[in-house]
């Protein structure tokens, strides 16, 4: 797997697929890494250039001292993307993924044709929220957050299901000053102001029983961009990608299409 060294860190990314195909990017969640989009990969449109790269304190990235700000996460997709010389990329971020994606497609929209914000806002929670969460991580461990962060993360329907147990695993193999560094970034960031300014195709998801991002959240997001639709995925949380990886991909596939992506 490939690394590079970008913004004085060592970044861990991969490429699949085409690598003269139309690109897209895909950004994680908080507690997750780039396996996260794991389960859709095989079900989207062949000739794509797909990339992935775990976030900065996540899977093989490196983990630099906490806090981190917003604005770091976003240099680090910036500069990837130039690392590996993309333009005009499809961007899909789920969680503070789709909060880096809006910051990037603020910032540099020539790598930026068209955003897909999965289950995600311009504003996550409250600064409180955020400080009971960074100090559990940092005094009890990421353990101590995996009970409640697994109902909010999936449906009723899946936590009953044997697969829990290794997105599970994933969440607490997360370093917690990882954790602690983007729930950082997360609470420090509110981007109504700068998401309203975009002007570009964009596609949001929520899922109906997101504990995290619930689909009123999200939809305030969607619709401060005009042109901006909206899909609510029934009987899912907030990694809907894990859950319904088939359904969507074909979201993903159809956006593709409306946009001439594919």
């Amino acid at each position: 797997m490939p690394f590079a060294t970008l913004n004085g860190i060592q970044i861990h990314y991969r490429e699949d697929g085409d690598p003269a195909g139309a690109p897209i990017m895909f950004l994680n969640s908080l507690g997750t890494d780039m396996r996260l989009w794991d389960p859709i990969l095989a079900h989207l449109p062949a000739g794509l250039r797909l990339i992935r790269a775990d976030m900065r304190g996540h899977g093989q990235t490196e983990v630099p001292p906490a806090p981190y700000a917003m604005g770091q996460l976003v240099k680090d997709a910036e500069a990837l993307l130039d690392h590996l010389e993309v333009k005009d990329a499809l961007v899909v971020g789920l969680s503070i993924g789709g909060m880096v994606a809006q910051g990037l497609a603020v910032k540099r929209l020539d790598l930026v044709r068209a955003l897909v914000l999965s289950n995600t806002a311009a504003k996550i929670g409250s600064p409180k929220m955020w400080d009971e969460r960074i100090d559990t991580a940092e005094t009890k461990g990421i353990a101590a957050l995996s009970e409640a962060t697994m109902t909010r993360w999936f449906s009723r329907d899946f936590r009953i299901r044997p697969e829990l147990g290794q997105w599970r695993a994933l969440f607490e193999a997360t370093p917690p000053t990882g954790y602690a560094g983007c729930a950082a970034a997360i609470k420090g960031t509110d981007f109504y102001t700068p998401t309203s300014g975009l002007r570009l195709p964009t596609f949001g998801i929520a899922g109906s029983e997101d504990g995290s991002t619930p689909p009123d959240l999200v939809r305030e997001t969607v619709e401060l961009i005009p042109g901006a639709r909206m899909e609510l995925m029934r009987r899912v949380g907030h990694l809907p990608c894990v859950e319904k990886p088939v359904e969507y991909a074909q979201l993903l596939t159809d956006f593709m299409k409306e946009t001439g992506h594919v």
